[in-house]
């Protein structure tokens, strides 16, 4: 679905990302792990089209689309759901779910689905962004992406501090997610997470794939990859 090959990413003079070789197939649940400072949230930010300064090439369902504006990329199937959340704080929740685009009705979440599967949301449906939890706008950002029917979704920190009781809510919603087809690529620090919903690991170091494991592997090596990177 998503085939990443040769890409380095620049700031300026100062090189992110060494040549960076990957790939994600359709239904899969793929995690970017590494430091911070390792290239994980420009690599995202580069397959959406939000970092323009790249080289190499990023195909999707075999188009390439390394040249195409984000809002263009969004159209072929592409969601983001930014480590900031990026929800709309003075409007409500449900003015905020009603306000993407649907790209692709075909996979597109309604709005009873999305209350069923966050029924804080349905809940809170009337109050305004800037009353929610991190919790729950995390919810919402993730909630406003299905709504679009986007075919792959490209999510950076889903967990990062958040209580234990909404990271879980956070995994079932991705593992639904997968089960109704979905594809997932997250940039995740929390290697315990990481292993209770993925197939597949990247390990950044330096801005270049430092091993590729299957879930399986990852989780054997879970200790030594905790030690390896400062987690």
């Amino acid at each position: 679905m998503l085939e990443i090959t040769g890409l380095q990413a620049f700031y300026g003079e100062a090189q992110a990302l060494h040549g960076v070789d990957l790939r994600v197939d359709e239904g899969e649940v793929v995690t970017l792990v590494g430091r911070n400072g390792a290239g994980k949230t420009t690599l995202l930010r580069s397959i959406m089209g939000l970092h323009r300064d790249v080289r190499g090439s990023i195909t999707l369902n075999g188009a390439e689309i390394t040249t195409l504006a984000s809002h263009k990329r969004a159209r072929q199937g592409l969601g983001w759901v930014q480590d900031d959340r990026g929800i709309y704080a003075s409007l409500t929740v449900e003015e905020n779910l009603t306000l993407p685009t649907v790209t692709h009705p075909d996979s597109a979440w309604s709005l009873s689905e999305v209350y069923e599967a966050f029924p804080v949301l349905a809940d809170r449906r009337r109050a305004p962004g800037t009353t929610l939890s991190g919790g729950e706008q995390q919810m919402l950002a993730v909630a406003r992406v299905l709504l679009t029917g986007a075919r792959l979704l490209l999510m950076d920190e889903p967990s990062e501090g958040l209580a234990p009781v909404i990271v879980q809510q956070i995994r079932d919603i991705l593992l639904r997610v997968k089960e109704q087809g979905t594809t997932v690529l997250l940039v995740e620090q929390n290697v315990k997470f990481a292993s209770t919903v993925a197939d597949r690991h990247y390990v950044l170091a330096e801005g270049a794939v430092a091993a590729n494991l299957d879930n399986s592997e990852f989780t054997q090596r879970q200790d030594e990859l905790l030690t390896y990177l400062g987690m």
